[in-house]
């Protein structure tokens, strides 16, 4: 199968990971069990080798079209053909009616009109393509087992075996379904969930409740609200909510464009990214995911590393080292190679990211919670250290892998993140210390940032843009 243009591709998630849907009825990206693991499905990588899960009717559709259930991630993908019209309805349950939590994708085969022939192909490629499994069919469904992951592909209709994977071609009628699940499971003597058509139309239910009660907190009522709400759906499925992180995208290695070399891993959490999330959240009413964010980042906070206070990204469990390694077994999205999992920016200088997270708790301490003494402390520590190193070079907004300059932006965020300080200590009583000092400071910023000089080139550079109102796939 071709790749498809990356537009063509919907998202579902679960808050832990997301699955990438094409609109031809493929999953061409799953990491299991979450955001940073390696990949279950990756044909988005590499189309031969990356591994799917494809359902689609037999007899070419004469038109596909993929939609959102209203006000939810729950993801319709759509075919019509001569035969009739066929959907497969695609979601994550957030909140499993059965209690189960672990990571699954319910796919839903629906005929709305006529007669589909379906075909069902899966083979997943454990561990980036790199991780051999054996396959187990019974009558659940399938068991696929490497040595580091097992899944299982639960269904009641009789599969067949296929070497790495299974298949199976079947055919509904008008009003007919057809339920297959892929459950995350401790062990090949785990027999996972099982397969029901009622059990899957309770999860498709609760999960559907469970997004519109979530965006039911939003309070944005301007022009195109629908958009905004889509936004912060999306948003919210790159939360991590084990730890309050923020992804700043679901994806590694795709390239900038194509054929070229700046093929970034963005599954972490840049500072900079979660940030303007937090931003955009908290002001259409969405103060939840902000309050796990801030416990997050207080966590880090406590982790003064070597670059200064803070990193520009981490794990989303918090760790510091992400080493960044090529696959170079992958071809890579249309043959852009490289593929590189890791980021080896992980520990250069970035000095915007203190204006930009100060500014995040100036605006949390605003429209969401306000912020204790101990939080503050601190953010007043940070910004004693930008009133000491904010004329230093750096290697910027975007990451440059060519050497440390100055940057009028980093000059620019430096200055708002003492603005930000002295406003919040203002507004809440706080000490400052050193509040003449940082009142200097930011007059000294004023000057420099004029003089400052931009870089001629941002060869080789980590491509951070804000995050977007979709995510970066």
């Amino acid at each position: 199968m071709a790749y498809l243009p990356i537009e063509d591709q919907g998202v579902i998630g679960k808050m832990r990971t997301v699955t990438l849907v094409g609109i031809d009825g493929g999953i061409d990206w799953f990491c299991c069990p979450n955001f940073d693991s390696t990949s279950v499905f990756g044909a988005i990588l590499d189309d031969v080798k990356g591994g799917r899960f494809s359902i689609h009717p037999v007899h070419e559709a004469t038109a596909h079209k993929q939609f959102y259930w209203p006000e939810t991630n729950v993801l319709v993908t759509r075919f019509l053909s001569d035969e009739g019209v066929g959907e497969v309805i695609d979601f994550m349950p957030v909140a499993a009616p059965n209690g189960d939590n672990r990571p699954q994708i319910i796919r839903r085969v629906d005929v709305v009109r006529g007669r589909i022939h379906w075909k069902v192909e899966c083979e997943p490629a454990f561990g980036y393509a790199r991780d051999s499994h054996e396959v187990i069919v019974d009558r659940r469904g399938a068991r696929f087992v490497s040595s580091e992951l097992a899944l299982q592909l639960c269904t009641a209709v009789p599969l067949t075996h296929t070497g790495k994977g299974v298949e199976v071609e079947f055919v509904l009628e008008e009003g007919e379904t057809a339920t297959f699940a892929v459950v995350n499971i401790s062990s090949p003597e785990d027999h996972g969930m099982t397969p029901s058509e009622s059990l899957g139309e309770d999860m498709f239910s609760s999960t559907v409740e469970y997004w519109r009660k979530w965006l039911s907190q939003c309070t944005y009522k301007g022009r195109w609200r629908e958009m905004v709400e889509r936004s912060a759906l999306v948003l919210k499925l790159l939360t991590f909510e084990l730890t309050g992180a923020v992804v700043a995208a679901p994806t590694t290695s795709l390239p900038e464009h194509l054929g070229g070399f700046r093929n970034w891993d963005y599954r972490y959490t840049w500072i900079r990214d979660a940030a303007f999330t937090l931003y955009g959240l908290l002001r259409i009413g969405f103060t939840e995911a902000a309050e796990g964010f801030m416990a997050w980042m207080e966590a880090r906070a406590r982790e003064t590393g070597p670059q200064g206070p803070l990193q520009i990204m981490y794990g989303l469990d918090g760790r510091h080292e992400l080493t960044e390694i090529t696959l170079d077994h992958l071809d890579d999205y249309r043959g852009s190679k490289p593929v590189c999992v890791g980021n080896g920016a992980y520990d250069q200088l970035r000095l915007d990211i203190y204006g930009e997270l100060l500014d995040a708790v100036y605006l949390f301490n605003k429209y969401g919670e306000p912020i204790s003494y101990e939080f503050w402390t601190h953010p007043r520590d940070m910004t004693n250290w930008v009133c000491d190193k904010w004329d230093r070079v750096d290697e910027g907004i975007w990451e440059t892998r060519g050497g440390q300059k100055h940057f009028v932006y980093s000059k620019v965020m430096c200055w708002v993140a003492v603005d930000r300080a002295l406003r919040l200590a203002d507004t809440r009583s706080f000490s400052a210390i050193d509040r003449g000092g940082w009142k200097s400071e930011t007059a000294s910023t004023r000057r420099s940032k004029r003089r400052a000089g931009t870089p001629s080139s941002t060869r080789s550079c980590n491509h951070t843009a804000p995050t977007p109102s979709m995510p970066r796939v």
